[in-house]
């Protein structure tokens, strides 16, 4: 009796009686599971066109138009059987048989009991819902760290999707939402009088429900793991393992189809694998294809994804131009970059190069890097008459990760120049200064734009007499939508056992709902008090100080000794020129020239006053929220950047030897400087001659 394989063959062959000769010579067999035999006409058409035209059923779209992947390795076998000889180096060469080519080197056919269970040297890691296959060495990238970053993203999408499917008369039912509370920052109690109104308004609030059943019902519903026809379309761009495209399938109700991509072929075989581990080949499909080039082809309106999710190694900015394009109208971009040295000031002119802004190093550069990023979405936006709304911006561990909406519309791209800024920070004492790039003026109806003027600040600092740096254009506008992120918090909160990192998720965004959203930037109270020499008042009594002078002060999430205020800088001068008055410094020790000298040779002209007021402590402090928490682990930290081979190089390792606890065996003895050249010497600019602590000997060489 023929096999399955053999008996699939004839049905296909069937329809091909009239090219009998063209197969007289030719043995093949296809790996075709039973639940694709609905593909069997389009499998028969290209068979019987590649006896005609053999470059014709090799075109690369004929060949991309279907979905499944085993399908497609079976037509590239099929393929690869009928080609003639002179066409064999132009079939190598179309890049989707990449993936095909590896898994022939493995003797492993994607329908085959091996190819989806877990080979040797495989791990099995489990996050959320998902269990995704991990390989041991370094081939595909992973993290465990930003598992915060997956389900806070997970937190979001739901949202998002509640709101979106909403308009299109659909209810997602999230597990374990049954009963949802809002967040209530205070935890008072209700009083008598409340109660009773509550009794006597109980039968008007039963009628109201029942016209919301019947709403309810109908609306259509969205379940976690199903396919919603009506649903989002999700595309992971850069998916390494799957591991968070898995997780949508497994974790977002309202989803149409989750596409997961990724330009390593080992990783697209990977993340093929994954699906399967996990039961979702429904939901979910794979692409082994150019980032940028796969969003290009999206641009079309029908074409268009409703969610984006851009994780890179490094930076995203090659990306950018394509996303911004391949969302869907008032669809959502997630973002994260991890290149913090170059967006917190070590490297200006590189973040230039990359994202159109200028870092400067400061304390406030956690928040100018999502600043800077923002404004990178908007300048690649206006191009194509978009423009974006912030709905979430976090800074956390060591990256950034930003969620916006991407709308169109001409008129309100023209109030774009208007939300970017320039920054001038003082390198003395750190004072900070915005400068518009527009200007927009109300009359009426109409809306008049013209150029900003400026610069705010003078040549030097008025505080210090220091010089200014400038850096930017920064996105100045508001960077979070506080009723989403209420929303968000409300949906974590009431339903804790969602998320591994829930009491963190609610941590964080209870602090960004208590920021000044009309107030960019911050300053750091450590920095107030080292710029001064002075002792650091508590946190409590500096809030109540600037709270005391009339202004508002809040905490960011960005930094743990953060103040963000809408006081003037002259204002928090005068307050720590108080506060210096009650913790005096030896003034003789202070340089005539240095930034605290000059400042406190300024009499203070607002009397500050340091009692403790009970609104200077914040709701997310007196609860004790989870905001800054601890390192969890040894080496924590980006990763190592996958490599073909897996592994990580020897230099990356004698790095981090080198570096580990440096500032633990610090020298105390200045005795022991004599073990080291003088540099100064060495190039002949050293002074101190005998008197210099550093060896001069020319032959001694650095241990």
């Amino acid at each position: 009796m023929a096999s399955g394989a053999e008996l699939l063959l004839i049905v296909v062959l069937l329809p091909l009686l009239p090219y009998k000769a063209a197969f007289s010579s030719h043995k093949l067999t296809l790996h075709l599971p039973p639940h694709c035999l609905h593909y069997l006409p389009q499998i028969t058409h290209l068979l019987a066109l590649s006896c005609a035209d053999w470059d014709a059923a090799c075109d690369l779209n004929c060949v991309q138009s279907t979905r499944s992947m085993q399908v497609r390795w079976a037509l590239i076998s099929a393929l690869t059987s009928l080609r003639p000889s002179d066409s064999l180096r132009r079939f190598r060469h179309i890049h989707v048989t990449r993936r095909f080519e590896a898994m022939e080197k493995e003797a492993v056919s994607p329908d085959s009991s091996a190819g989806c269970g877990q080979r040797l040297g495989e791990t099995v890691v489990k996050e959320g819902k998902a269990s995704v296959l991990f390989p041991g060495a370094n081939e595909v990238f992973y993290n465990p760290v930003q598992e915060f970053n997956r389900d806070l993203t997970c937190a979001v999408i739901t949202e998002f999707a509640r709101e979106t499917l909403a308009q299109r008369g659909v209810r997602i039912i999230v597990p374990g939402e049954k009963d949802r509370m809002v967040v209530s920052l205070t935890e008072e109690e209700k009083d008598e009088k409340e109660t009773e109104q509550a009794e006597e308004k109980k039968g008007e609030r039963r009628g109201e429900t029942v016209q919301e059943e019947r709403k309810e019902a109908e609306f259509k519903t969205a379940e976690v793991g199903k396919r919603c026809d009506e649903g989002l379309c999700v595309l992971e761009g850069l998916a390494a393992s799957g591991l968070r495209s898995v997780r949508f399938a497994l974790e977002v109700p309202g989803l149409k189809r989750v596409t997961a991509n990724d330009f390593s072929a080992k990783a697209a075989d990977l993340i093929t694998r994954n699906t399967q581990h996990n039961n979702v080949t429904d939901l979910m499909e794979t692409q082994n294809r150019d980032a940028s080039m796969l969003m290009y082809e999206a641009r079309g309106k029908n074409a268009r994804y409703d969610v984006i999710d851009l994780d890179p190694y490094g930076s995203p900015a090659p990306f950018l131009d394509a996303a911004v394009q391949a969302v869907s109208e008032g669809g959502l971009l997630c973002i994260t970059c991890t290149d913090m040295a170059v967006m917190a000031g070590n490297s200006g002119e590189t973040c230039y190069s990359k994202y159109g802004s200028i870092s400067v190093k400061s304390k406030y550069c956690h928040e100018m890097a999502l600043r800077i990023i923002l404004h990178s979405l908007d300048q690649h936006a206006n191009v194509y008459q978009r423009y974006i709304q912030p709905l979430l911006s976090v800074s956390v561990d060591f990256y950034i990760r930003v969620f916006v909406r991407v709308r169109t519309g001409q008129a309100t791209v023209k109030n774009s120049a208007s939300k970017q800024a320039l920054v001038y920070n003082c390198v003395g004492c750190g004072t900070f200064h915005l400068q518009r790039m527009g200007k927009r003026t109300s009359q009426g109806k109409n809306m008049k734009y013209s150029a900003a003027t400026g610069p705010p600040v003078g040549e030097s600092c008025p505080h210090c007499g220091q010089r200014h740096q400038l850096g930017g254009p920064i996105w100045a506008e508001p960077i979070h939508d506080v009723g989403f992120v209420q929303k968000v918090l409300s949906a974590v909160a009431g339903n804790p056992s969602r998320f591994g990192t829930s009491k963190r998720i609610e941590g964080v965004l209870s602090m960004v709902t208590e920021e000044l959203q009309d107030v960019p930037l911050y300053y750091v109270l450590d920095q107030l008090s080292s710029t001064i020499h002075c002792n650091t008042p508590s946190m409590l009594q500096f809030r109540s100080a600037v709270l005391n002078a009339g202004y508002r002060v809040s905490l960011s999430h960005a930094c743990k000794n953060a103040l963000k205020t809408d006081a003037p800088a002259a204002v928090l001068w005068d307050i720590m020129r108080c506060w210096e008055k009650k913790n005096p410094v030896k003034r003789e020790r202070l340089s005539e020239t240095s930034p605290a000298f000059r400042i406190l040779s300024t009499e203070p002209t607002v009397q500050a006053c340091f009692d403790v007021r009970d609104d200077a402590n914040p709701q997310s402090r007196k609860r004790h929220l989870t905001r800054f928490q601890e390192n969890p682990q040894a080496n924590w930290g980006p990763k190592a950047r996958a490599k073909s081979g897996g592994g990580i190089t020897s230099e990356l390792e004698d790095k981090r030897k080198l570096f580990q606890g440096k500032r633990k065996n610090q020298i105390t003895d200045s005795s022991q400087l004599k073990n080291f050249p003088c540099k100064k010497f060495r190039k002949g600019t050293c002074t101190h001659g005998e008197k210099c602590c550093y060896s001069h000997e020319a032959e001694q060489q650095e241990p």
